[in-house]
């Protein structure tokens, strides 16, 4: 951007900022009708963001000038968009259709373990995969960190309503804590015998994963016998290294493939989410891949005006470069999203909390803002005090389903009706905050605000979008995550920044392996520690 352009728009955020959203309401009656979009069964309504037609228009022409066009399709394509690790970035090639697709060898690789994923899956649900001893499984155990927990977690918790009958009795449990602890918590209530574990790690080389999967490994051989006699019935693989796999023990046929170009954030709808498979049955997680596929051609296809992913990035660059909002808040009111934010918290500040340029020069305005929030209802009795009368400027993504409990899988509930007044009452409750978070003072009902005192009135101008999907099923999920995720990748391109490594995360479990010798005292040495770590590893190692 030319300081010219930058000039403009920084003069139209002084204009907006002395316009209250109130007012731009006022003055236009079809703001809404305007500033909405629909994409099959997602509303995008960004009529309550401080901006208007000319805002807009300037923020299009801003990323036109980025080349963004030319960016989507290089996204879409196999170039190595990811350069500071020489490697595509396909993780729409994840949810392709198996057929009639130009990337039809891409199709073909991906296709080839799905399909591997989905024979495990039916065989499992069919109670014919068994254990050392002959007996069913009955639970699964998840270990993984990061992408390899964070997406599975999010997905199966979202979906739980649409667990198959057949698979009622399996359950699920995700391990991704370093120190043991949700491991020690499950394992007491768990049988060896009819207990699986799936390994699930990008490289097979990170240490949080690996000593859970040792001590699961340990808790088996203790009451299975020698690990030649269980370990191919009781580990699933899901990595891009089929060596390191072999190695640790896991047999070739219980190994699933991951790619390179795959991030860990990224990689739910690969063999990674074979939880989420297992959960929701085969035929959900191909409607969860084809919500996806949905949003990637709408992404593709769609003119920047009227692209929803790039709308909501164009949005969100607004707020943090010219309005100074540096935080956003995802405020799901549904709480099967229980874990839509921690999920969103590693898409968003994971890829694009980044300073450095693809030139190599630091970069000179703020790139990813602080991704925080709550399950609205709980939210609202924990932090909506600070952004309805605090001294923080937050934006803010209120998402909600439209419809739920009145379909055919809710009719032999006794009190579905009381459900479906539940569900309005949250969205009334999404609607209502929204409202207040706008328009402050002028939603009150009072008729004389001047006998109101201070502390009751609302000073409203904070900026939010909502996203309304039709109901919240396996197609509806995949299109929302998709959103998210194309949203981050236009914001990359606008920032000039690489959305695909994440080198500060490297970094920290590197210096991390450095201080374990240290701590075990293998390594009595603490003369190149920093005089803090120094005292702290001292006072560790004296309790």
């Amino acid at each position: 951007m030319t300081r010219q352009e930058q000039q403009r728009l920084k003069h139209l955020a002084d204009q907006i900022q002395q316009q209250h959203l109130h007012d731009l309401f006022q003055h236009d009656q079809q703001r809404f009708e305007r500033l909405s979009l629909q994409h099959e069964q997602v509303i995008f309504d960004f009529s309550k963001q401080r901006l208007d037609d000319n805002i807009l228009d300037q923020l299009i022409a801003f990323a036109e000038k980025k080349q963004l066009t030319a960016w989507i399709k290089r996204l879409f394509s196999e170039e190595k968009i990811n350069y500071t690790e020489q490697r595509a970035a396909m993780h729409w090639a994840l949810r392709l259709p198996e057929h009639g697709t130009p990337h039809q060898d891409l199709a073909q690789a991906v296709h080839e373990q799905l399909q591997r994923m989905f024979a495990l899956v039916e065989q499992i649900h069919a109670g014919q995969y068994r254990g050392v001893t002959g007996e069913v499984i009955q639970d699964v155990v998840n270990i993984g960190v990061g992408g390899s927990d964070l997406g599975p977690v999010m997905v199966s918790h979202a979906l739980s309503d649409f667990k198959r009958q057949t698979a009622k009795d399996l359950n699920l449990h995700f391990v991704s804590t370093m120190d043991g602890s949700q491991l020690s918590d499950i394992l007491h209530k768990l049988r060896p015998e009819t207990t699986l574990f799936i390994i699930s790690s990008k490289s097979f080389t990170t240490i949080d994963t690996l000593s859970n999967a040792q001590t699961a490994r340990l808790w088996l051989e203790a009451s299975l016998g020698e690990a030649a006699l269980f370990l191919k019935h009781h580990f699933i693989g899901v990595s891009t290294r089929a060596d390191k796999m072999t190695d640790w023990g896991i047999a070739p046929e219980k190994q699933f493939l991951l790619w390179d170009w795959v991030g860990g954030r990224y990689s739910l709808w690969s063999c990674i989410g074979l939880p989420i498979a297992l959960s929701i049955g085969v035929g959900h997680f191909k409607r969860l891949l084809a919500g996806a596929h949905s949003i990637d051609q709408h992404f593709q296809l769609a003119d920047l005006r009227h692209n929803i992913p790039v709308l909501m990035a164009l949005i969100g660059i607004w707020n943090i470069n010219f309005l100074n909002i540096n935080t956003h808040a995802v405020l799901p009111y549904d709480g099967r999203l229980k874990y839509f934010t921690s999920y969103l918290q590693q898409l968003e500040m994971e890829s694009n909390g980044k300073s450095i340029q693809r030139n190599h020069l630091p970069v000179e305005v703020n790139t990813c803002p602080i991704i925080w929030g709550e399950v609205g209802p709980n939210a609202q009795h924990a932090f909506y005090q600070l952004l309805h009368q605090g001294t923080s400027n937050v934006s803010c993504d209120f998402i909600a389903p439209i419809h739920r409990y009145d379909d055919e899988q809710f009719g032999h509930i006794e009190n579905a009706a009381s459900l479906v007044e539940q569900h309005y009452l949250a969205l009334s409750n999404c609607l209502a905050q929204s409202r207040l978070l706008a328009f402050g003072n002028h939603a009150l009902t009072e008729q004389n605000l001047t006998d109101l005192p201070l502390y009751k009135h609302y000073s409203g101008n904070q900026p939010s979008s909502t996203l309304l999907i039709k109901a919240l099923d396996p197609y509806s999920l995949g299109m929302l995550i998709a959103l998210y995720e194309h949203k981050v990748f236009v914001q990359s391109v606008l920032w000039n920044i690489n959305p695909f490594d994440q080198w500060g995360v490297e970094k920290g479990k590197e210096i991390a392996n450095e201080l374990l010798p240290v701590l075990t005292r293998e390594h009595a040495d603490l003369s190149h520690l920093d005089a803090s770590t120094r005292g702290l590893v001292q006072t560790i190692q004296m309790f």
